[in-house]
Formats: structure tokens, C-alpha cells, sequence
């Protein structure tokens, strides 16, 4: 994993689809950073987002659950963000994370509290209750008022989402914006010289 540190894109605080989604990005000179790239970092992903408690730790299938979920995640986004049909496989694999788990608490009772309704899980589905989350995430995100501003990054070769904040604005940080704006001046200089 490169140790780059990237602010976050508009709207990834908000959507725990686009943290996924985001947690791969590839920096000019096409290195990579990855958060889930190691069953380790892929537990401290889940607990920064709040997904998972704290002594957590995944094994390597779980962690390439929850790649295989970016991945289908990253898919669905691109083809949203480029108004084209997403894969059937990538929504079926959404939709199986979204369905793989209860989506109703169910009731319990303790003589402290009285009758609760609190999702209990075993530690062997934490991956799974993580992933639905997500998924859930998504489907209100790609079917809420947010839809239509959700865009891929226009930096090359940034490949992050985000949700545009202002008409104009097609990146997700400062430092791809100040990249783009470096690209086309320096693309003007060359159509100038050329005319010249």
C-alpha cells in the first residue's frame, strides 16, 4: 500500500459506498493506493467506518469479500456516472450483499433495559452486516436526490467518485482539480505553438 495521504472526495462522509468505493485510487505514474489490500488493512477500514468493533480482525476470504463488493460497487458507479447500463453481475453481487443479512433488528429483552431491538450477529458475520450496510448505502445513494450528481473524478488518471458540490467542479480534491486545470494550460500552450 502507498502512504499517500488523499483528502477525502465530496460525499464520501456521508456514503459508506463511496468510502469503499474510493479505497482504491490510482495516483499519477500509476501506483496505487489501497486500503483493503491486506486482510489488516481491511479491519482498520471497517472500524474507521464504524463497521466493525474495535479487536476485529479478518481473515483473507473476508477481506476479498469486501473487495469482490468494491469491485462490483466501482462498476455499478462507472457505468452510473457514464449513463450507460450497469453489468448484471455487479448488481447481483450488490444486491447479494444487500440481501445476505436480517434487515429487521429482531427483539430482545434484558432485565436492565427491558425489550430492545439491537442486531446481534456473531463475529464470523461481521463482514456480511458490513457489506449490507454498504449496499444499502448505495442503492439509496443511486436512487436518491444525490443520483445526479454523482461523478467520476475528471483527473486523469484519478479514478475516484464523488458528488459534485458545485456545477463546474468534476474532481475530488483540490490537488486533481489544480492537475486538471495544469493540463489544459499546458494543452493550450501546445495548440498555440503548433498555430504559431
Amino acid at each position: 500500500m502507498t502512504s499517500v495521504p488523499l483528502p477525502p472526495a465530496p460525499g464520501t462522509a456521508a456514503h459508506l459506498s463511496l468510502a469503499l468505493a474510493n479505497s482504491v485510487v490510482t495516483l499519477p505514474g500509476g501506483s496505487q493506493i489501497d486500503e483493503l489490500d491486506t486482510p489488516d488493512n481491511a479491519t482498520a477500514w471497517l472500524i474507521a467506518q464504524g463497521l466493525a468493533p474495535e479487536g476485529t480482525g479478518l481473515l483473507s476470504y473476508c477481506q476479498q469479500q469486501l473487495e469482490g463488493l468494491r469491485a462490483d460497487l466501482r462498476r455499478i458507479l462507472g457505468s452510473h456516472t457514464e449513463g450507460s447500463a450497469p453489468a448484471p453481475s455487479a448488481l447481483e453481487g450488490l444486491n447479494r450483499a444487500l440481501t445476505a443479512v436480517p434487515s429487521a433488528a429482531p427483539l430482545h429483552y434484558s432485565p436492565g433495559a427491558g425489550l430492545e431491538r439491537v442486531h446481534t450477529h456473531p463475529l464470523s458475520r461481521i463482514v456480511a452486516h458490513a457489506m449490507a450496510q454498504i449496499a444499502e448505502d448505495a442503492a439509496g445513494l443511486l436512487t436518491g436526490p444525490d443520483a445526479g450528481r454523482l461523478a467520476s473524478c475528471a483527473a486523469a488518471p484519478c479514478d475516484r467518485f464523488l458528488i459534485r458540490t458545485h456545477a463546474r467542479r468534476h474532481w475530488c480534491s483540490e490537488r486533481c482539480g489544480a492537475r486538471q486545470r495544469a493540463n489544459r494550460s499546458y494543452a493550450r500552450k501546445l495548440e498555440k505553438a503548433r498555430v504559431d
